[in-house]
């Protein structure tokens, strides 16, 4: 039997997560705004569900909830950071407000929650800490680029975090799932295109349910699966579509650099 903490449990790939879990007997202590959207899953499962109220963007807060999931539970084994959202937008038309708040929900409280859950893993002899990042964290679209942002920023994090807490036994990986059915895309916010945009590239409609063609239930499943594995990937690739698309954006972006070997060398002493 394992114990998660999972954030951002209210819908879409967070509840899957913890219900799958608590499906298979797991005990998770679970993290939303609201701990009531989950009173099906605490009738079903009873106290294998540990829940608490936490807006990620609350520093403070984070860290005493953080702390008591801990204090709760005997050993965390896995903890996945999951909470983020979508504001979609040509750079040029989202406010500052958007962008701010934006950047604090999915890249700094994810940071945070990394910095919260390291001591207490560390002081357990390890476990999983796994982000949920996304295609979108090596490859870009127009009028995503603060999704993008956020993505990419938690991706270079987890690089560099990947390699300081190996020594500690606490493996990571960073979930980067293609075009899931959730409801992420329906939650999120979009700006519609100013003038100076209609007609161009970011001028497209939003994601249709037909371009989702990786299932919740299967994606959530591999995440388990990865958890659960005894050598864990650093980063996992999840349904066809972001294989696909991520290897042809790597592919051109490492041509690109090698086509600059010679002129790179103009800048060596």
């Amino acid at each position: 039997m394992k114990t998660w903490l999972i954030t951002g449990a209210s819908r879409g790939m967070g509840r899957e997560l913890v219900s799958q879990a608590l499906g298979r007997g797991d005990r998770v202590a679970a993290t939303l705004r609201r701990p009531e959207q989950l009173d099906d899953l605490a009738d079903r499962h009873g106290d294998r569900l540990w829940r608490r109220a936490l807006d990620v963007t609350d520093t403070t807060t984070l860290r005493v909830v953080v702390s008591a999931a801990f204090a709760d539970h005997q050993r965390i084994d896995v903890v996945v950071s999951n909470a983020g959202y979508g504001v979609f937008g040509v750079a040029e038309d989202l406010t500052d407000d958007q962008i701010q708040d934006m950047i604090a929900t999915n890249l700094t409280a994810s940071i945070q929650l990394a910095r919260a859950v390291i001591p207490p893993l560390r002081a357990q002899g390890g476990g999983r800490l796994m982000q949920m990042s996304s295609m979108g964290g090596q490859i870009a679209f127009p009028a995503f680029s603060m999704y993008h942002v956020t993505k990419w920023g938690i991706e270079g994090f987890y690089e560099a975090l990947a390699t300081e807490v190996a020594p500690f036994g606490i493996a990571t990986t960073l979930i980067e799932p293609g075009m899931v059915r959730t409801g992420f895309f329906d939650a999120a916010t979009r700006v519609p295109v100013s003038e100076p945009y209609v007609g161009g590239p970011a001028d497209r409609p939003p994601v249709s349910v037909e371009q989702m063609t990786d299932s919740q239930e299967k994606t959530a499943a591999a995440i388990i699966a990865a958890a659960d594995s005894a050598d864990p990937p650093r980063r996992l690739v999840l349904g066809s579509d972001a294989w696909n698309l991520m290897t042809d954006t790597l592919r051109q972006r490492l041509a690109d650099i090698e086509s600059q070997q010679e002129s790179a060398a103009v800048a060596d002493l």
